[in-house]
């Protein structure tokens, strides 16, 4: 007599989840096994794991703790599950996106299929012209926060699937393991850089903020990235009371507002009767504030637009810097540029949307980067570095698309008028 599974759970579904996680990349979780070694023996692995998954006997393995740089300083935890529970995490998201997708507000813009930070960041600009004040909403230490019995009624609403529900439990409850080896129970949150917990997080705010919003200040609308978030006032007065009561509401789901990086941010007029307190905030990498722009007639006037953020910028040339092109004397331009051009083409495309001009700037510290990169390799360009970037305007004219930001026109020649 041949024993059934208590879950039936597809194995070209689990194929398919390992697909993405692979594609997707990654490091090793607790276990150390890492995609290359999953990879040599994937087929045992993953009927391994839909063997423990279907019998119900599947168990996740803690978290890995890793802390990353925040651009604004500090340290930002993520919890790196093991390359098994990312495929089991992903099985399920493969299964419940769909579903919530329809559901979800939108004006929810954060890890949702068509849908990016560039549009959330148009529409932002579009509003600020039509809403005089913006709530800039700060939520404190969100993704460790989330109550999961909240959580968990917020899941069952969708599904009936034992499984699933069984499953996003667990991944809940699983112990963080910290940089020392011991482990850390956990109560509430899910931990950033686990599959699922984007999908649970807009699932979670769906309910705590956006469909609040959409009940209580119909007037007010607002774009959400995450748990990253501007609401749109027409008043101060309006802006206030907002606050104040997005504030209870939070609460009452076990969240906190940011005292201090919560703020009213005036986008009105440039001259309003009483000075506001702020007048910029920052969105998704970007600064709102008032800039001067040019109309179709070539008149100057100045609006409420998006431009990268100074935080941003910073972050760039940090990461321009951990290049150490100076030190890499045994490549040629080709292979700098092979090496660095995805990574250009992908702040361009991003930062370069809207108001693109203030990212010129960092784009020309590239070019004095590849000047010093010229003038280590070249014995004769050494100690002489207006000769080395003219040397590298001349090959930027014959090679106009060889490096991305070439292409736009930041050229090392302008570089040097600029400098000038």
């Amino acid at each position: 007599m041949i024993k059934t599974k208590p879950f039936s759970i597809s194995k070209l579904l689990l194929q398919e989840a390992y697909v993405r996680v692979k594609a997707n990349g990654g490091t090793a979780g607790v276990d150390e096994l890492n995609l290359f070694k999953y990879e040599q023996d994937h087929r045992n692995h993953l009927y391994r794991l839909w063997n423990q998954m279907s019998s119900g006997s599947y168990m996740p393995l803690p978290v890995l703790l890793v802390e990353i740089p925040k651009k604004g300083g500090g340290l930002r935890p993520l919890g790196i599950p093991t390359v098994t529970d990312r495929i089991a995490q992903t099985t399920v998201t493969m299964i419940l996106e769909p579903m919530l997708d329809k559901i979800f507000h939108k004006d929810s813009y954060g890890y949702r299929p068509n849908k990016s930070a560039k549009d959330a960041i148009g529409t932002a600009r579009a509003r600020c012209w039509k809403h005089d004040w913006v709530l800039d909403v700060d939520i404190k230490g969100f993704f460790d926060n989330i109550p999961h019995d909240l959580l968990m009624k917020a899941v069952r609403k969708h599904t009936e699937s034992k499984w699933i529900l069984l499953y996003i439990e667990r991944w809940l409850k699983a112990p963080v393991q910290q940089t020392d080896g011991t482990l850390a129970e956990r109560t509430k949150g899910t931990p950033q850089g686990a599959v699922i917990s984007p999908l649970l997080a807009n699932l979670f705010l769906h309910y705590c903020m956006d469909e609040w919003l959409r009940l209580n200040y119909p007037s007010c609308p607002f774009e959400r990235y995450a748990d990253d978030s501007v609401i749109h006032c027409k008043t101060e007065a309006q802006a206030m009371d907002l606050q104040l009561k997005l504030s209870e509401r939070l609460k009452a789901c076990g969240l906190e507002m940011h005292p201090e990086k919560t703020r009213i941010v005036y986008c009105g007029k440039a001259n309003p009767i009483i000075t506001p307190t702020f007048i910029a905030f920052d969105f998704l990498g970007y600064t709102f504030r008032r800039r001067k722009a040019k109309n179709k007639q070539g008149e100057y006037f100045t609006s409420f637009l998006p431009a990268i953020s100074n935080k941003a910028k910073v972050a760039i040339r940090d990461k321009m810097r951990t290049w150490q092109l100076h030190r890499k004397g045994g490549s040629d331009l080709k292979g700098l540029a092979s090496m660095i051009n995805p990574v250009l083409r992908g702040w361009i495309n991003y930062y370069g949307a809207f108001y693109k001009t203030e990212l010129y700037g960092v784009l020309q510290h590239m070019n004095r980067l590849l000047a010093r990169w010229a003038m280590r390799k070249y014995k004769r360009l050494r100690r002489r570095k207006v000769k080395a970037i003219r040397w590298m305007s001349e090959i930027s004219e014959r090679n106009p698309h060889l490096f991305e930001h070439w292409r736009i026109g930041i050229r090392p020649l302008g570089w040097i008028i600029t400098a000038v």
